[in-house]
């Protein structure tokens, strides 16, 4: 097989479809996480849109007009940027938004990560897509020696963790999630709660005696040490505050996620 051919196969988004490059694109990504990875790659000059909770890199995407958020995309305003892609997720982005820029976006490049190895093909079809192929495969480097290293560190004891995303009503995440496979890479597990993907729960002293700990993130609920502190003093158990974007932002923030991967064993263990 040449080399083109395998730079075709690899063009290939989360539904199957295939993408040529596409060097001279006119990018709208609707996708914090990728944006950033966008921006990493050297492509920031080809975005022309991207969502408010965009945010990094901040000087960079401070330039990039902003087209809503993830949920509430203005269809108009990306008609009139006059994209040649679209950059969606099928967790971030409702299928209606996605089916109507389809109409008048020639290419929609649509993604999935569900675990931190899956930011390797991410990388490689942005790259391959939007004529970053070195970059990426730098990217790409760093990343498996990064994950070398988690794996090659001591590994604690298996543990059960309560990742919680939100309260009022408290939810969780199920363990199909990305969230989950992060915490999978350290030995620890999320319990089964519910078949939802975010399922929501009721504090009982079963569920407390099943935990290890308790993580409460910084996002999207904006969890701080003194929820923590609380929360501790309330369920007598290690309750820890965790930066949300390393543990559930794909693409460029996995690579020091795994670093944080390493940190936060270092966390419970000392807690």
């Amino acid at each position: 097989m040449t080399a083109n051919n395998d730079t075709a196969h690899d063009l290939v988004d989360a539904l199957g479809r295939r993408h040529a490059p596409a060097p001279d694109a006119r990018i709208v990504c609707l996708v914090p996480s990728i944006t950033e990875l966008l921006c990493t790659l050297g492509l920031a000059p080809k975005l022309v849109g991207r969502t408010g909770f965009c945010i990094h890199p901040r000087e960079t995407v401070a330039a990039i007009p902003k087209v809503g958020g993830t949920k509430d995309v203005n269809i108009d305003k990306i008609r009139r940027l006059a994209p040649t892609h679209v950059v969606v997720n099928i967790d971030e982005n409702e299928k209606p938004t996605v089916d109507a820029l389809a109409q008048f976006v020639p290419h929609v490049v649509v993604t999935h990560p569900n675990a931190p190895r899956d930011n390797l093909a991410l990388a490689r079809l942005l790259g391959g897509i939007f004529g970053a192929d070195a970059a990426a495969a730098r990217w790409c480097a760093a990343f498996e020696q990064e994950y070398a290293a988690l794996r090659a560190a001591r590994r604690g004891p298996p543990r059960t963790v309560l990742y919680c995303i939100w309260q009022d009503p408290w939810m969780t995440v199920s363990r199909d999630t990305y969230i989950a496979a992060m915490l999978a890479e350290l030995g620890w597990r999320v319990p089964d709660l519910d078949t939802a993907r975010y399922p929501r729960f009721h504090w009982s002293q079963a569920l407390v005696d099943g935990l290890d700990a308790v993580l409460l993130s910084t996002e999207p609920y904006r969890f701080t040490q003194a929820h923590a502190d609380a929360l501790e003093k309330q369920v007598g158990i290690p309750v820890l505050l965790v930066d949300g974007e390393m543990m559930s932002w794909y693409g460029s923030r996995a690579l020091e996620g795994l670093r944080y991967l390493r940190a936060l064993r270092e966390m419970l263990e000392g807690a």
